[in-house]
């Protein structure tokens, strides 16, 4: 729970510099981009869509941080796991985003710190603040914080000038963060020390409260295999006193847990050492040698105090501190108000003891003056009645009962007067009794808010998810109702499907008996076309003979060697040229032919389309083919 509440520190100032216009709202693009880098800097994984379904009841205004914080709180901050993740990374996160809207330190020129400086006040500012929002530093704390940064630096604090700065400011309910660095940027506090030197101070009280660590400096430490006596640089935190070669702590040479089994002792100078002191555990007993005896002394406290706090399961020996100022703060206005309480009542007391005492001297007045008017009526009555000078003994005697009963009366007021006093007491404590009862109410108020919050968050959910369960109804309704829908038709697409099947099943076997027909003919044809490449082959060679007739010197050249001139051999188309020639021959009664003086070609392009044999010069048939 501490750690939350510090990292919704830092997320509240990264909160506040995205709202630009300061009305407390912050637009949901900003706030996935925030979301993103914080889930980045936690390493925990980063639901985009989760922004958008937490908020989907919204309108696309901005969000508030009391809209936020549930969002927060559910989605990224319930995922993060301690020691998993480095706080400083979200620190430096937010730190980066809300100083480039608020930190100003050009204002004071020179004298401003470092960004790195400011960082580690910035957190240590939110370590101290008080745990409310808008967060503040009480005075005191401010106070406390420069006294830590002013005595590590070995500088004298001036408080004047702080409360000053305080006063002017007007901020004596609480200093926010960047007021207390323009305090630390002015110059009132670090007047007349160079930035190095701040640096240190500011870095060494960072690392004392932000980083638990009790103490640090170097100590002469004895090995426990070679008994040598070795100076080392040592880290003392709440669970561990680490030691290593040199303050840089580059290399570590050992830790030491301290749990509820260790102890400290103060060891007698031996060995010429001294200022000795062990730490002892259940498994090794580590010898160590300070400086001085003071040194000693805060080192063996200050290891006391870290086993204390181990054993009391706590992890900050400075959140011990703060709740223990907090505690006096509070104690010192319960007595600052219980004094002006009393003062106050003192006050009515003295106020109803003057008015008492006025009134007794009203009634001596009034007395006096009657007795001055007896005495001045008896004098006349002296003078000039002497006869009634019985009647004046009696009236004498009447003033002197007058007086004892008026005395009488006066004690009856005092015991009044006593009375009252003593009711006004009983008044006083039944008014602090009537105060303790308001505070239980009030309680009893507050707890009955936070049920009813509860509540009305509990109903808030349940309604989104009976929501959610209706539109989940109404989809799967609709779902049934398409399927049904879809399934009736793809019926019915079966069914046509299916008669179409069935009518190209009877064209298919209607295709085949006429493919079968068709293959009759075909095979009819080809016998036709065979015979009547035969009656073709026949008669062009027929034909051939009949045009070229056969001489015995045409023969006898042909015997001797020499080649006979290739004949053209007529195809189906010169069918028709043969059998005029073969009429004119008979009509001319069977003379010789009339050669043709045109060249012969070679009819091998014709019998290749044909597919018939053809007869070469030497009176042989060869295929086309």
């Amino acid at each position: 729970m501490e750690l939350r509440a510090e990292l919704l520190k830092s997320i509240w100032h990264a909160f506040t510099s995205l709202d630009v216009g300061e009305s407390g709202k912050v637009s949901k693009s900003q706030l996935k981009v925030l979301s993103h880098n914080l889930c980045t800097a936690l390493c925990i994984a980063h639901d985009k869509q989760a922004l958008e379904l937490h908020f989907r009841d919204d309108d696309d205004g901005p969000v508030s941080s009391q809209g936020y914080m549930p969002y927060l709180n559910m989605y990224i901050l319930d995922k993060a796991v301690e020691g998993t993740f480095k706080k400083e990374e979200v620190d430096r996160l937010c730190w980066t985003l809300c100083s480039t809207k608020n930190y100003r330190p050009e204002r004071h020129g020179s004298n401003a710190v470092s960004k790195n400086d400011a960082f580690h006040l910035w957190c240590l500012f939110n370590l101290l603040s008080e745990d409310r929002y808008p967060l503040v530093l009480v005075p005191e704390e401010v106070e406390y914080l420069i006294k830590k940064i002013c005595s590590a630096t070995n500088m004298e604090l001036n408080c004047v000038d702080i409360e000053d700065f305080i006063s002017q400011n007007d901020m004596q309910g609480g200093v926010n963060v960047w007021a207390f660095l323009d305090l630390m940027n002015s110059g009132i506090v670090i007047r007349g020390v160079d930035r190095e030197t701040i640096t240190m101070a500011i870095e060494e009280v960072y690392g004392e409260i932000v980083g638990n660590t009790l103490k640090e400096g170097y100590l002469w430490k004895k090995g426990h295999l070679r008994r040598n006596w070795t100076e080392r640089w040592f880290s003392l935190k709440v669970s561990t006193l680490a030691y290593y070669i040199s303050e840089d702590r580059r290399e570590c040479k050992g830790i030491i847990d301290l749990d509820q089994n260790c102890c400290v002792e103060v060891l007698p100078d031996r060995e010429g050492k001294r200022c000795m002191f062990c730490v002892k555990t259940l498994s090794k007993t580590y010898e160590m040698s300070a400086p001085d005896t003071k040194q000693k002394q805060e080192w063996t406290t200050a290891i006391q105090t870290a086993i204390r706090l181990r054993v009391e399961g706590k992890t900050s020996l400075h959140q011990e501190l703060k709740l223990r100022r907090r505690d006096q703060r509070e104690e010192r206005e319960r007595r600052r108000m219980a004094k002006e309480e009393e003062l106050h009542r003192l006050r009515l007391l003295q106020d109803e003891r003057e008015q008492r005492l006025a009134e007794l001297e009203l009634l001596q007045e009034a007395q006096r003056k009657s007795q001055a008017t007896l005495e001045q009526e008896e004098q006349r009555r002296r003078q000039h009645h002497e006869q009634m000078h019985r009647a004046l003994q009696e009236q004498l005697q009447e003033a002197e009962e007058a007086r004892a009963n008026m005395q009488v009366e006066m004690a009856v007021k005092e015991a009044e007067t006593e009375r009252q006093r003593r009711r006004i007491r009983e008044l006083e404590a039944m008014q602090l009794q009537l105060e303790e009862a308001l505070q239980l109410e009030i309680r009893a108020r507050q707890d009955e808010e936070a049920c009813r919050k509860t509540q009305a968050r509990l109903l808030a959910e349940e309604e989104e998810k009976m929501k959610a369960l209706l539109t989940l109804q109404e989809e799967q309704e609709d779902y049934i109702l398409r399927t049904q829908r879809e399934k009736q038709e793809l019926r019915q697409e079966m069914e046509s499907k299916s008669m179409s099947l069935e009518e190209a099943q009877l064209q298919l076997e209607k295709v085949r008996a006429s493919r079968h027909r068709v293959d009759q003919d075909i095979a009819a044809a080809q016998r036709k076309l065979r015979q009547a490449s035969t009656s073709v082959k026949h008669w062009n060679i027929q034909m051939n003979r009949l045009m070229h007739p056969i001489g015995p010197g045409e023969r006898r050249s042909s015997i001797g060697g020499t080649p006979t001139p290739a004949t053209r051999v007529p195809s189906l188309r010169d069918s028709g040229l043969g059998l005029s020639q073969k009429r004119t021959e008979k009509e001319n009664g069977g003379g010789e032919s009339v050669s043709d003086s045109r060249p012969v070609e070679s009819s091998d392009a014709s019998s290749k389309d044909t597919g018939l044999p053809v007869e070469t010069s030497n009176g042989s048939l060869e295929s086309a083919d």
